[in-house]
């Protein structure tokens, strides 16, 4: 277990130092008003405490993200912790910070406005539909899923349809009631469930002394059980998204911009919920991996239940934890999602809503937007989620690389360090541009193309960030003489 500890080892020490970092980069002010005090609407701007902000941010970034994401990406061994470790430090701590920071900044905006601002306005219209686009789905995707569940413990006594229009009534109360009447009050209890479901999974693994394997120059090999049809690059960097980086939590964090009361909150709300998250998906990666006695065994059950990491989380709690660990697995696999999906609609009104600059005071401005975007919503729970979900993953890891380019850009017209956004913008492009070339869902090229592809995709942009950097240090230097 010397991986296992030494990564959750890292992570911690990152948040007290590289965070730190971070912070002092963008140049949080205790002293500077934040839009929850200038700008309080008793809807979304809402002033709240740090902590219940901090499990707000936890829960709405999480969902089933590190949890079913480590499972699965845990199918490729141990180099599942070094991503784990590396993207939620360098690139999604990165990643959620500066999109929560941004929208601080920019009085409470959502990503997609917050990326016109510095990446030009077709961007910000290419991003606005593409967000809108990707909550829709998350709120789809999370909608069938637990509805299944649902139905299958009651005895399908009421019918798949009855849970199907019960979720969808509580998204409609949480997308459209004030922040702290639903979210704020519900919120905080289920993230301390999901913390205490991955603390009680982690002492009785660690209790029952589980064979965890250690990383080696071994686990760099592909250890999937279809290494052909599933390289580690870039399939895992989009598998585990949560977790190490996903453009999901750039939608969220603007949430919590409107209610936190101090630009010092920041660290701990953002970078701190995201390596939270780090912690909880390294926990998941580990146990998938130990308790069916190494990577071979995780991949014979999860190819026998046709990927569904559902089983094994829910045979993993049942068996640790007994009759707690099944109430546990019952909440991550059905509340957590709910959980994801509501906020999701939220984000997608606030998203509409700035865009077309409709006030969100008045309850009929906000269903209006709502009522287009749920009656979508249904629609897409009438094709298949496995459909839905692959083309999800790679939209969500597309629009994460486009905010670290909004967060370079961001730095670079201030002269602040763009570097710490610059290197995973490069690395997050390479991986999408691969991914939609090899993979089935997209246009299934052969491997050697794809990666040539990726490569010379990231390769373009990082030239032409060094080169319109180095004309902005020219045009300093000509202003200074």
């Amino acid at each position: 277990m010397i991986t296992f500890f030494a990564a959750i080892a890292l992570l911690c020490a990152g948040y007290f130092v590289y965070a730190k970092w971070i912070e002092r980069i963008f140049g949080a002010d205790a002293s500077k008003p934040t839009p929850a005090v200038t700008m309080t609407d008793g809807v979304d701007y809402v002033p709240m405490p740090w902590w219940r902000i901090f499990l707000i941010q936890f829960l709405n970034i999480a969902g089933l993200g590190p949890i079913f994401g480590a499972v699965a990406g845990a199918m490729w061994g141990p180099v599942a912790f070094l991503w784990i470790v590396l993207g939620s430090l360098f690139a999604g701590g990165v990643h959620d910070y500066f999109s929560g920071m941004l929208s601080v900044k920019h009085n409470g905006q959502s990503i997609t406005e917050i990326s016109g601002h510095y990446l030009g306005n077709s961007i910000k219209q290419f991003m606005r539909g593409f967000s809108v686009v990707l909550m829709i789905m998350v709120g789809a995707v999370f909608i069938m899923g637990p509805a299944k569940i649902l139905d299958d413990l009651t005895g399908q006594a009421m019918g798949i349809t009855v849970w199907v229009w019960a979720i969808f009534i509580y998204y409609i109360l949480s997308t459209v009631l004030p922040i702290d009447k639903v979210i704020g009050k519900i919120y905080p209890v289920f993230g301390i469930a999901l913390l205490f479901m991955a603390f009680g999974i982690s002492v009785a693994m660690v209790w029952q002394g589980l064979p965890v394997p250690e990383l080696t120059i071994a686990s760099f090999q592909n250890l999937h059980s279809s290494p052909e049809s599933f390289p580690v690059f870039p399939m895992l960097f989009v598998t585990i998204a949560c977790g190490a980086i996903s453009g999901f939590h750039a939608t969220q964090s603007p949430l919590m911009a409107r209610c936190l009361t101090n630009e010092k909150q920041g660290r701990s709300i953002f970078y701190g919920a995201m390596v939270t998250e780090g912690v909880v998906a390294l926990i998941w990666a580990a146990i998938g991996m130990s308790f069916y006695n190494g990577v071979d065994g995780l991949n014979e059950v999860m190819n026998a239940n046709r990927g569904n990491a559902a089983f094994v989380v829910n045979e993993i709690a049942n068996s640790l934890l007994g009759k707690i660990g099944g109430l546990l697995a019952l909440l991550g696999v059905v509340a957590a999602p709910i959980t994801s999906g509501d906020t999701a609609f939220r984000s997608a009104r606030l998203i509409v809503a700035d865009f077309l600059k409709v006030k969100q005071g008045p309850l009929v401005n906000r269903l209006l937007i709502c009522a287009p975007l749920f009656v979508i919503g249904f629609m897409l729970t009438l094709i298949d989620f496995a459909v839905i979900w692959r083309y999800f993953a790679w939209t969500n890891q597309t629009l994460a690389t486009v905010v670290l380019w909004t967060i370079t850009a961001y730095l670079l017209k201030e002269g602040k360090q763009y570097w710490v956004s610059l290197v995973p913008a490069v690395f997050m492009t390479a991986v999408v541009t691969s991914y939609l070339l090899v993979a089935p869902e997209g246009f299934s090229l052969p491997k050697g193309i794809s990666y040539a592809a990726g490569i010379i995709m990231a390769l373009l942009l990082l030239a032409a960030t060094l080169v319109t950097a180095a004309r902005r240090k020219n045009a300093v230097m000509e202003v200074v003489n």
